[in-house]
């Protein structure tokens, strides 16, 4: 499940994932604040929190594909906040595929993540 992480700054989203993430955490709550940022003519600038990690559904894989296709460009910032060692394995690996810049910061960084989130260009 992805919950929505509340009192982050301005144009800054957030989600917590707890739990096994499904398709619908896409569909139902990720996309629609992407989009709603979009509406508003701004850039995505996002935090995403895993302290631990209980697998997805491959409807959930394949919404995760498709999210930075849409406005390639309008990814700004992506704060990838997690201790898991496998997140941090495949951000190394991966995450030049990002769209935006990608920054991985350990838990203990939250505010950190959240601030270079919301920080310059």
């Amino acid at each position: 499940m992805l919950e929505a992480i509340a009192d982050l700054p301005e144009g800054v989203i957030g989600f917590e994932g707890t739990g096994k993430i499904e398709a619908a955490d896409y569909t139902g709550a990720l996309m629609p604040a992407v989009r709603r940022l979009w509406q508003e003519g701004k850039d995505v600038r996002i935090v995403l929190v895993f302290e631990r990690w209980d697998g997805m559904t491959s409807g959930a894989t394949w919404e995760d594909l498709k999210v930075g296709v849409e406005h390639l460009r309008r990814w700004k910032r992506i704060a990838l906040v997690t201790d898991l060692d496998w997140m941090i394995t495949v951000t190394s690996l991966f995450g030049w595929m990002t769209p935006g810049e990608l920054k991985r910061f350990p838990v203990a960084q939250r505010d950190e993540a959240i601030a270079w989130a919301a920080g310059g260009d």
